[in-house]
């Protein structure tokens, strides 16, 4: 017989009940699955118990109608689909008796098996059938309509799907979801069992999305010790993995035993012991620098990769030589007939780009880098040469367009991200398969990390002319590295630094303040301009109520634009004034809660039909598509990208997944184990900023932490906007940040690599 519905009593113990609410545990069989998540293994079933029939949602591996199981959980209604029993874990009962046992094999769950063939053999070998098809499963034969071929295969089936359910169940124990301990299984098979309990740690190594804290939960449940050479070795790893994610490409010795002690409370030495290991096997690159008594502590792919890139970069570095009444009468012409004036160094830098093979062109905003792009452009135009231009972001790439009337694209599209490869993150584009360009132009370079720079450079042969542009004054890119400054900063490569601001006057004061901010010289707040302005406030509520203002009623009218399109940009994430808080009370304002709006809840964020949301985080592997009026895809590729933002069109309960609408009519769908990707966009981070510009700008200002509270990050912030710049806050602040020249320091070796590589050939 089933067991009963069972509730848990306030004292803990255990009460009958046979109504279908406020359910702790429910045991029954599997009647039918109505819906199943391949990728993540989310399952919508109903489930039979003591004759009565409920429906059940959870993340349940392999599960088959049939199959008798003891879940654990509770009950809850969903606003579409009515009462739910809501399965938190569960265990896998076997076959009480012959009737379920029948009930199993007649389910469909085994291919060629039907209602009649499960009732024969049944029939023939009544309650011992589990037992004969484990252990002896050659005597399925004696049943008429099964061959020794069609019986070794049931018996496979059986054994296989069995495997993957306690695989499953095993992984559960450890806090593993479905999504991942698939990928586990799939991996190591039956293997995983003892890599679990000799050393999880080698998951961590091998599996993306385990991470050395999962592993090292695993661990302790297992009883590993806490000085393990495994847990040691592992939590190494993970310090730098954790130091590129905050842009590093290395950690000097010191700093990198220090934070590797923290994390895993382990003596110094011990650590110092693996890190050598480490660097024996070649998984880590020590490196001294010149001055440092220790060396500095890579991971050996991201030392590989800045070395790479700056040999790369050398054999790019060619001069082109002559052409220089050519070139003169070209300048002649272009004053001419776009009726402007170039300076000296604006045509050094339209000389260089010209006889130089690599150029890096630098300077901040209103100092004439689209003129210059653009006389660039047309004389490379005359000269027949095919030119491809691109920037980091998709937002970035537009405005590249809309300025240069040519299409430009991202980065990762120049790749040709997906490329039709399997491998997460491959491109279409490296040195097997280069791209066709005479000139290649990107925009925006300060955001380009290490890792999409090197990317690049593999697609580019000799020969190509590459001219790179941006603002080395901006904040480095979110990702690791610091390529732009580095290459200027090594000395190496031609640079052609544009300090003269020509946008100036009453139109551009944001143009003029920024560089005052740049430069360390004080702005007057008197708000006299017609777009840049200073609003005195010290409590953090007030500031929020001015910022909600400004955002639904004074500035869409001002700068002709949506709330929408109007962006708060924030120093921080934490407190009142941080991301979290603020997107909060925006969403709750911009968006508010609708019965005709679908939610869905992940961890402490509320995503709701309408919302403003951005990517966290590169993936490569999330598959986007462009659909016309008629709903027929017109383009569709891979890749969304960190700091994408779109608006989510669709919560889909059913099929448990989320459509964002991204530029350019991009549909991303995410299934819900995905969203931890996704973030609300209502008011971002000045460093998540980067590369976009918006009609409008707010940002909140009050005290923060120090090291942040920079110039740098006061400079980045005031030129992402196009059209009006509204800073709500203590002046005292922006004074103190102005003043504040010092940066976080960022970890990077491109600088170091490039000069060692010019050395070599000296």
């Amino acid at each position: 017989m089933l067991a009963s519905v069972r509730k848990m009593d306030y004292n803990g113990g255990e009460s009958e009940t046979s109504g279908g609410k406020n359910l702790e545990e429910l045991q029954g069989y599997v009647s039918n699955v109505r819906y199943r998540n391949e990728e993540n293994g989310y399952t919508v079933f109903d489930i039979v118990s003591d004759e009565e029939e409920y429906t059940a949602v959870g993340y349940i591996g392999g599960l088959e109608p049939g199959i008798s199981l003891l879940l654990r959980g509770e009950m809850g209604v969903h606003p579409s689909y009515g009462e739910q029993f809501q399965v938190s874990s569960y265990e896998e009962l076997a076959p009480a008796d012959a009737v379920e046992m029948e009930r199993y094999l007649g389910s469909g769950a085994i291919k060629g098996i039907g209602v009649a063939l499960a009732a024969r053999i049944v029939k023939r070998f009544k309650e011992d059938t589990f037992r004969i098809i484990e252990e002896e499963p050659e005597r399925l034969a004696e049943i008429s309509g099964i061959s020794e071929k069609k019986a070794m295969d049931i018996a496979d089936q059986m054994q296989r799907k069995k495997d993957l359910r306690q695989a499953m169940m095993f992984l559960q124990k450890y806090g593993i979801q479905m999504t991942l301990g698939v990928r586990i299984y799939q991996k190591y098979g039956l293997e995983m069992y003892r890599i679990i309990n000799d050393n999880p740690y080698r998951i961590a190594d091998e599996i993306p999305g385990v991470g050395f804290k999962r592993a090292d939960e695993i661990a302790t449940k297992v009883g590993i010790r806490v000085d393990s050479d495994y847990r040691i070795r592992s939590g190494i790893v993970y310090t730098l993995q954790q130091a590129v994610a905050y842009g590093h490409t290395f950690l000097p010795w010191e700093k990198m035993l220090k934070m590797a002690t923290d994390i895993l409370g382990v003596e110094e030495e011990a650590i110092g012991t693996q890190v050598e290991n480490l660097a024996m096997e070649r998984k880590l690159i020590l490196q001294k620098r010149e001055g440092c008594e220790y060396p500095d502590v890579y991971l050996a792919s991201f030392f590989y990769m800045e070395q790479k890139a700056a040999r790369m970069l050398r054999k790019l570095d060619v001069t082109y030589p002559g052409k220089e009444a050519e070139l003169t009468r070209f300048l002649e012409l272009e004053e001419k007939e776009q009726g402007i004036t170039l300076d000296d160094m604006q045509k050094q830098a339209i000389r260089s780009a010209v006889q130089e093979g690599l150029l890096i062109l630098t300077g901040g905003p209103g100092t004439g880098k689209t003129t210059i792009i653009n006389a660039i452009i047309r004389y490379f135009e005359m000269q027949n040469l095919d030119i491809a231009l691109a920037a980091p972001t998709g937002r970035a790439a537009k405005r590249m367009s809309e300025v240069t009337g040519i299409e430009a694209k991202t980065i990762h599209r120049l790749l040709e991200i997906g490329g039709g490869l399997e491998q997460q993150g491959a491109f279409g584009r490296d040195e097997e398969n280069p791209l066709e360009y005479d000139v290649v132009i990107i925009d925006e370079m300060s955001m380009v990390d290490i890792n999409l720079f090197y990317a690049l450079l593999k697609a580019l042969v000799a020969g190509t002319r590459l001219i790179l542009v941006g603002d080395a004054d901006q904040l480095p890119s979110v990702g690791p590295g610091s390529v732009l400054r580095d290459m200027i900063e090594a000395n190496t490569v031609p640079v052609v630094r544009l300090n003269k601001v020509y946008r100036q006057g009453e139109e551009s004061s944001i143009v003029v303040n920024a560089h005052c901010i740049n430069q360390g010289k004080m702005v007057a707040l008197d708000n006299k301009n017609r777009d840049f302005f200073f609003l005195k406030r010290y409590d953090a509520n007030q500031v929020i109520n001015v910022t909600l203002q400004l955002i639904l009623q004074k500035l869409p009218g001002y700068v002709d634009a949506s709330p929408y399109d109007i962006q708060v940009m924030t120093p921080t994430r934490k407190g009142l004034l941080g991301v979290e808080h603020l997107n909060e009370v925006l969403q709750h304002y911009l968006n508010p809660e609708s019965p005709s709006k679908e939610e869905k809840k992940v961890g402490n964020t509320l995503f709701r039909e309408g919302d403003k949301v951005m990517q966290t985080k590169n993936n490569y592997q999330l598959p986007w598509e462009v659909t016309n009026r008629y709903h027929v895809v017109i383009d569709q590729g891979m890749g969304v990208f960190n700091g994408d933002t779109g608006i989510i069109h669709k919560i889909d309960h059913a099929m448990e997944r989320v459509e964002v609408l991204y530029e350019e009519a991009r549909v991303v769908v995410y299934p819900f184990a995905q969203l931890d990707e996704l973030e609300l966009a209502y008011a971002v981070t000045v460093h998540k900023s980067q590369g976009s510009e918006y009609p409008a700008v707010v940002i909140p200002l009050l005290q923060g932490p120090k090291p942040l509270m920079n110039r740098n990050l006061l400079y980045t912030a005031v030129t992402r906007a196009k059209r009006c710049v509204t800073l709500v806050g203590d002046e005292h602040v922006f004074t103190q940040m102005v003043e504040n020249g010092q940066q976080l320091t960022r970890y990077s070796g491109l600088k170091e690599r490039m000069r060692e590589i010019e050395k070599e050939e000296c």
